[in-house]
């Protein structure tokens, strides 16, 4: 089993600061293979907020980090920077590598650059990208599940504009549906929402998940309280965990639990029945069927 803490829009520069330590302590708790952070590392891609968020990365576990830059990351009033130098320094605090790829025997994980110099809010995915995905994930077989890191979202909770959906999205899917991509982690909202492909989509035999994380220690809440997720890999499972911050408590705590499971025509939700015989066990590190007792409790 895989498990992955999925941050995004921490927005140093304007951060909550009682959050960042127990958000520290709290993805430590989760023990995780993987973080992803999912964009807007920074209110306005100024060095010193560069260097916060750097700082705050050091303080995580020493697993690999899939970090990915998002529209606030790009210069907002330089516009020689903007545009010539876009990215130059997410380079210097945060990784040469904007869109890095890590995998293993279990999963396959790969961060998208969607944030753009020619628009302040919205984000695109071009045809070099997705020919990358092409070429790293239709090479990888059915047994690892694929996930995917951007700041801009494929797809939206109910009410919002789809102009916040990441540009050419639609010819991005078709490729991630032939190779086989298992699971979309996104931010960009401030709002947590979990979903699936299929009903936007519409691919024959494809269903990914879609996974919005909210915005883990920024001010700029929008109706939540900050959060994150922690994803469970543990293929035909995936559990998905979020953890809100409880102001009266200055702690994390989950907020919600949700199974999906794959099947022929991709990822499906679990009914709270269905997905009652599943349990996490810590001891042996697996996402496993509970087994009732003797006496038929569970």
């Amino acid at each position: 089993m895989r498990t992955i803490v999925h941050l995004s829009d921490l927005h140093f520069g304007r951060v909550e600061t009682d959050v960042l330590d127990p958000l520290v302590a709290s993805v430590a708790d989760a023990r995780p293979d993987v973080v992803a952070v999912s964009g807007d590392l920074t209110q306005r891609a100024r060095s010193s907020q560069f260097k916060e968020a750097r700082e705050f990365l050091d303080c995580l576990p020493k697993v690999p980090q899939i970090v990915v830059p998002g529209n606030h990351d790009v210069p907002l009033w330089n516009a020689y920077r903007r545009f010539a130098e876009p990215l130059k320094k997410f380079r210097r605090y945060i990784s040469d590598e904007h869109e890095p790829f890590y995998a293993d025997d279990e999963i396959a994980i790969l961060g998208v650059n969607t944030a753009r110099s020619l628009t302040i809010k919205y984000g695109r995915i071009n045809e070099r990208q997705v020919a990358r995905i092409r070429e790293l994930f239709c090479e990888i077989g059915e047994g690892v599940t694929k996930l995917v890191v951007t700041h801009h979202p494929f797809d939206l909770p109910e009410g919002y504009d789809e102009a916040e959906i990441v540009g050419r999205a639609r010819m991005a899917m078709e490729t991630l549906a032939a190779c086989g991509a298992d699971v979309l982690l996104a931010g960009h909202l401030h709002v947590a929402h979990t979903g699936h492909t299929a009903k936007r989509y519409r691919i024959a035999g494809h269903s990914a998940l879609v996974v919005q994380a909210g915005t883990a220690t920024s001010s700029r809440v929008r109706g939540e309280a900050n959060s994150f997720n922690v994803v469970r890999v543990r293929r035909p499972h995936v559990n998905v965990v979020r953890l809100s911050f409880d102001r009266d408590k200055k702690s994390f705590a989950p907020a919600s639990s949700e199974h999906f499971q794959h099947t022929p025509e991709g990822w499906e939700r679990l009914s709270d029945e269905s997905a009652a015989g599943l349990s996490y066990d810590e001891r042996s590190d697996a996402l496993q069927p509970h087994v009732p007792d003797a006496g038929g409790k569970s």
